[in-house]
């Protein structure tokens, strides 16, 4: 498919957008991971995208916990974040087994290590095609700006090298 070929060459970083919400077992981590988020929507009020497939069974969790007064925490992944950008992307049952995560209050959980995290809420929805745009509204935020991203070109993971200074 050309389309799809043409649309992985765009590099891009990748994002966990993750809250613990309630199931019918108890509160549980749930995580979407995105390549299609960007910042830099809106200062005022703080604003920050990502694209969801309507196939997507992590955005429903996710929307119900932060639609019941929760937040969604965005890591914006580093690149020792690898291997565990697999394991939170995969159908396996327990899809932070392993990964350090910190969860506050408003039940936003991140990810450790990210050079990017941002405390979201849910700000508008817009349906586009087979996705759904996702505007969040940042409340908090911190950084790391040492810690090189993750970013997904080509449809892989990889990690930007710096040019060799002279």
């Amino acid at each position: 498919m050309a389309l799809r070929t043409t649309f992985a060459l765009f590099p891009s970083g990748v994002a966990a957008l993750s809250a613990i919400v309630d199931s019918g077992d108890g509160p549980e981590p749930v995580v979407l991971v995105a390549s299609s988020f960007q910042v830099g929507i809106s200062l005022d009020p703080p604003l920050v995208l990502f694209a969801v497939q309507h196939t997507s069974t992590s955005w429903p969790k996710l929307k119900a916990g932060a639609t019941a007064g929760g937040r969604i925490g965005v890591s914006v992944l580093g690149e020792a974040h690898d291997l565990a950008a697999r394991q939170l992307a995969s159908k396996a049952a327990d899809r932070f087994a392993g990964i350090d995560t910190t969860t506050l209050d408003s039940r936003a959980n991140f990810v450790h290590g990210a050079p990017v995290w941002l405390e979201c809420s849910i700000y508008s929805e817009v349906p586009a095609g087979d996705h759904d745009v996702v505007l969040l509204q940042v409340h908090a935020m911190g950084n790391a700006p040492d810690t090189e991203p993750l970013v997904w070109h080509s449809s892989a993971f990889r990690t930007l090298t710096p040019k060799a200074t002279a």
